[in-house]
């Protein structure tokens, strides 16, 4: 067996992928390909390839160069988990052969945002996964969940929140865009480029990897979700809301709304995504839920870089939270690649 290098939107690669039931809506070639037309990596699949050429495990990669710096390959950056696909027999081999690919390519290291082998990064308090099962009985899901969650999908319904489905594109580049501006501001992080939002409808929600879902009051948009849904999970992957109105609980709606379509459209999970260590009162809103709790692992191969995702610098926090939305724009177009 060997490795080969694919692009990662060949039909062989897609195939390959499609025929795992454990490959996650961030394994499908349209999420790489974002991330390459967004911020100018290049990307590519590595996979391995048995004698009569079928393959039979790998791995989505970005090439990642910062400034003087040797490349880094990264499967994938911006991306909470996304495990190689691999069977458990051959995990030693893939590793092996990824390893060696990566040496012959002069890259420094190759970081897998999954388990692999025992060099995987490991934190005191990793971060968390959270999923829900689902079912074809959203009520039976729902008999999971605390009472509170219940209340609160409640409050916000006799409240008069709505909940919104069939968005076009202006509803996700410019009313979640202001939402989530807003958001990211409070929390004292840089925003993603607009131009994210405008690639991110092209290539996963247009053609039918990802839906977003929004909650008005009256005419006014309050609350706001994005999700990717493929291959039976869905993946809760951006959330923003309006402050002054969290008391009408329209994110819970907004929840509510993805389990009922999941469950109807024949789901078997929703990936609530994760949660960094020391984020309480988040991890205590999932477990609401119902969800099952598992720590997220990451893998390094070569030179470690001491530096996982979740060690995010908050020196910008102050500057970003009492700072004019367009600071926290221009912050996320001139830095945000970077943080990959």
């Amino acid at each position: 067996m060997s490795i080969v290098e694919l692009p990662v939107e060949s039909q062989r690669w897609l195939d390959f992928v499609s025929g795992r039931v454990e490959a996650l809506p961030f394994h499908h070639p349209s999420w790489a390909l974002l991330l390459e037309e967004c911020y100018g990596f290049r990307s590519f699949a590595l996979a391995l390839e048995d004698e009569p050429g079928r393959l039979v495990a790998g791995v989505p990669v970005l090439e990642v160069r910062r400034p003087l710096g040797r490349a880094r390959w990264i499967s994938l950056p911006f991306t909470d988990l996304c495990p190689p696909l691999v069977e458990a027999a051959r995990t030693e081999q893939l590793a092996a052969e990824l390893d060696a690919a990566r040496q012959a390519k002069d890259v420094s290291q190759l970081e897998v945002r999954g388990p692999l082998l025992s060099s995987e990064l490991s934190e005191p308090d990793p971060p968390l996964r959270h999923t829900l099962s689902l079912g074809p009985d959203p009520e039976a899901v729902a008999s999971r969940f605390k009472s509170s969650v219940m209340r609160n999908i409640r409050k916000a319904e006799r409240s008069g929140v709505t909940v919104r489905r069939d968005v076009e594109e202006a509803d996700l580049t410019e009313t979640f865009y202001r939402l989530h501006v807003e958001t990211r501001r409070r929390l004292g992080v840089p925003v993603q480029p607009r131009r994210f939002f405008r690639l991110l409808w092209s290539r996963v929600v247009a053609p039918g990897h990802g839906f977003v879902l929004l909650a008005h009051e009256g005419a006014r948009p309050i609350a706001a979700s994005v999700f990717m849904a493929w291959n039976g999970t869905i993946a809760y992957k951006f959330g923003a809301s309006d402050a002054s109105r969290w008391e009408l609980r329209p994110n819970d709606l907004l929840f509510w709304d993805a389990i009922q379509w999941g469950c109807a459209s024949g789901f078997q999970t929703l990936d609530f995504g994760r949660t960094d260590a020391g984020a309480e009162g988040l991890r205590r809103f999932k477990l609401g839920w119902g969800c099952d709790e598992e720590p997220i692992r990451y893998t390094v191969l070569g030179a470690s870089s001491g530096r996982l995702e979740s060690s995010k610098s908050t020196a910008l926090a102050p500057v970003l939270r009492h700072s004019p939305a367009w600071v926290t724009r221009a912050v996320g177009e001139l830095l945000y690649k970077y943080a990959a």
